[in-house]
């Protein structure tokens, strides 16, 4: 930072003169060019400056320690922000009014005491006005900080019981969702075909953040640790890899917004503000959601934007198209950003439970967990003779990712478990993948609550090497009342669309050729009544 001598140099004799007033000292130069290099050395005598900022309102005293933890310096738009406007005015107005004696704001109570100066630094956007502390003032700040204990701020307050009256305890249905996830992307899938207990595009970007994924697709030798490994160990680890990636962007995920432009936001360094902030909390206590995100907007507005610039991201609502540009919407970008950590990621993670005051009402409390917590993978899974195989939630993932990619998934109202039906054309599939009818029978033999049923065996082993036996067709029947309209049917150009016969009166229309046999028959004098037509 420039020293306080420098500052002072930007400014007018009259300025000067008002500092030198409001400090107690006397100011003998009367060339500007001597002043400041005067007024610099009065200001820096002795324990003169203590004094000064002792005298100071608690709320300008924050001021100056909320700059010297930010290395000194913070973006003009952003300390205005927090501590109010300073009157842009002329040096004859200023010396008019005397405004110095009438300060609007703790910007001011500052500025016309030159304990903070502005002035352009240039930042990663480029040229930028700091408000900031000259290097003099900033290192006095910094030690009386080191003899001063400061209170520690806590982000909020408890929860009252009413907010807290319906509870959703953290869990690690997140392991499941991406067992599901994994296994349909193998099967070339975009996505599973029902919807999960957690967020598809969470787990999407977290599978890059994992190494479970990358540009040239699934990892199989990741996914086949991921789906080996003890839940409680692939937790941690995942919840580590979360932590620390810098490429997952929470921001992007927020649902109702849309994001328009080339734009970047630091997403690794968000997210460890929001955890750094909820290490305020106290843990396994009922935490107000409300009160949190009110806290940070006040102690630390912009813990995303540190430049303290709404203007330069392109965000529109989906919900009214409307453009989130200025800090008046705060609210609905950082407020909803904090609010999804909390409900969203750390929740799915196992780390924070929820409450809300009723059933269906919107979660207005938190509780911070000491530690994750994952059960074993012990349940066993079952198998009808018609090849219907029901897979609990705490089977072996390993278990439900083999099965998942032989059989078609059915759809199963009990969370707690999966439902897949053998079929051809699934088993057809997994062959086409090199997989091998051995591999689902022997999961089905390693996993399962009873024995296999022989039959379905058998019938597994015969279609590795027969195929499909059977086939279910649907077919179009033309039937004619007399067998000579049959005969002369076939004679016609129409003949070649005719099928097998089934009778002296019926016959097989070939597929998409009933209007050609309905033309020919009108040819012959016979309206045919298509029983398949909407």
């Amino acid at each position: 930072m420039p020293t306080l001598a420098q500052s002072l140099h930007s400014h007018d004799l009259g300025h000067l003169r008002i500092i030198a007033q409001l400090w107690g000292v006397d100011l003998l130069a009367k060339e500007r060019g001597e002043a400041y290099e005067e007024l610099a050395e009065l200001l820096l005598e002795g324990q003169l400056v203590n004094e000064v900022i002792d005298a100071l309102p608690t709320e300008a005293r924050n001021a100056l320690n909320a700059l010297a933890q930010r290395e000194g310096r913070m973006p003009w738009v952003a300390f205005i922000r927090r501590f109010g406007e300073a009157r842009e005015v002329g040096p004859g107005h200023r010396d008019r009014e005397e405004i110095h004696l009438n300060p609007i704001s703790t910007t001011e109570v500052l500025y016309y005491r030159a304990l903070l100066a502005r002035a352009f630094f240039d930042s990663s956007s480029g040229a930028q006005e700091f408000a900031y502390l000259p290097d003099e003032l900033l290192e006095i700040i910094r030690a009386r900080e080191e003899d001063q204990v400061a209170p520690e701020i806590e982000f909020g307050h408890l929860a009252h019981p009413d907010q807290r009256a319906r509870v959703t305890l953290a869990d690690d249905h997140l392991l499941d969702d991406m067992t599901t996830v994994i296994a349909a992307l193998r099967l070339g899938w975009d996505e599973p075909p029902f919807p999960l207990d957690t967020s598809l595009d969470f787990i999407l970007d977290l599978l890059p953040a994992a190494h479970l994924r990358t540009t040239d697709g699934l990892q199989t030798d990741v996914v086949k640790t991921f789906v080996e490994t003890e839940r409680s160990k692939i937790l941690a680890q995942l919840t580590h890899d979360w932590r620390e990636s810098e490429a997952l962007d929470e921001l992007r995920q927020l649902p109702d917004l849309i994001f328009e432009g080339a734009w970047t936001n630091p997403a690794l360094d968000t997210r460890q503000t929001i955890l750094a902030s909820l290490e305020t909390i106290p843990r396994e206590k009922w935490w107000s959601l409300n009160s949190f995100v009110a806290a940070i907007k006040e102690h630390n507005p912009d813990f995303q934007r540190t430049a303290g610039d709404y203007d330069a991201w392109f965000i529109r609502r989906t919900e009214d198209n409307t453009a989130l540009r200025g800090f008046e919407y705060w609210d609905a970008v950082e407020g909803a950003l904090i609010r999804y950590f909390i409900t969203g990621p750390l929740h799915w993670l196992g780390l924070v439970d929820l409450a809300s005051p009723s059933e269906d009402g919107p979660v207005t409390a938190f509780r911070v967990r000491f530690t994750t917590s994952a059960k074993p993978e012990d349940a066993k899974i079952n198998i009808s003779t018609s090849g219907l195989i029901t897979v609990p939630r705490y089977a072996p993932r390993v278990a439900r990712y083999i099965i998942a990619r032989f059989c078609s998934w059915e759809f199963s109202k009990n969370p707690d478990e999966y439902r897949y039906q053998i079929t051809p054309s699934a088993l057809e599939k997994a062959r086409e993948q090199e997989l091998k009818v051995s591999h689902l029978i022997g999961a089905l033999k390693k996993y399962s609550s009873a024995s296999v049923p022989p039959l379905l065996v058998r019938t597994l082993q015969r279609w590795e090497v027969n195929g499909t036996e059977a086939r279910v067709e649907t077919i179009s029947v033309l039937r004619l009342s007399k067998p000579e309209d049959l005969d002369a049917l076939r004679k016609s150009k129409a003949g070649r669309f005719l099928g097998e016969a089934l009778g002296p009166t019926a016959v097989i229309i070939k597929s998409g050729a009933s209007s050609k046999v309905m033309a020919a028959l009108v040819e012959m004098g016979i309206f045919m009544k298509d029983e398949i037509e909407k």
